[in-house]
């Protein structure tokens, strides 16, 4: 079931963070130390403005969070991937977006791009990102509207 955060999701959604951020980077050339999102004042801040969206089975597997157009996080618990849950929290945004959608990825993690490209997305550019304070290339994806 997808529904709205509320505060007594937080603690659920530091432990996804803290589970799944270091696999957006690991076809990086280098290793990453994780910094808690709670720690991380920028993507912290990014995440606490947006309209963010849990995915519960018996507990909180999963979160979303969407500002505007901009998909701004989609994090799935390792112990429940496979299950069909980011498809079901991607698709449960792009039903939220009207124009086209946004969202930002590390260049280097094609399996995740390859899912977002089966959704329509496509690259729009390349930019240089950070991560506790180490660049890291990232890829700008959009998905236009579609014209029915």
């Amino acid at each position: 079931m997808i529904r709205k955060y509320n505060k007594n999701d937080y603690r659920c959604l530091l432990d996804i963070y803290s589970r799944s951020k270091l696999d957006e980077l690991r076809f990086e050339s280098r290793s990453f130390d994780l910094l808690p999102l709670d720690e991380d004042k920028k993507r912290f801040a990014s995440l606490m403005e947006s309209d963010i969206y849990v995915y519960e089975k018996s507990e909180v597997v999963g979160y979303c969070a969407l500002y505007g157009n901009e998909i701004r996080a989609l994090f799935v618990h390792p112990s429940s991937r496979g299950e069909g849950i980011g498809c079901a929290l991607l698709e449960h945004l792009l039903a939220k977006i009207s124009g086209p959608a946004l969202l930002h990825v590390a260049k280097t993690n094609d399996p995740v791009k390859n899912l977002y490209r089966k959704y329509g997305f496509f690259v729009t550019r390349e930019f240089e990102a950070t991560y506790s304070g180490i660049p890291v290339l990232a890829n700008e994806m959009v998905r236009l509207p579609r014209s029915d």
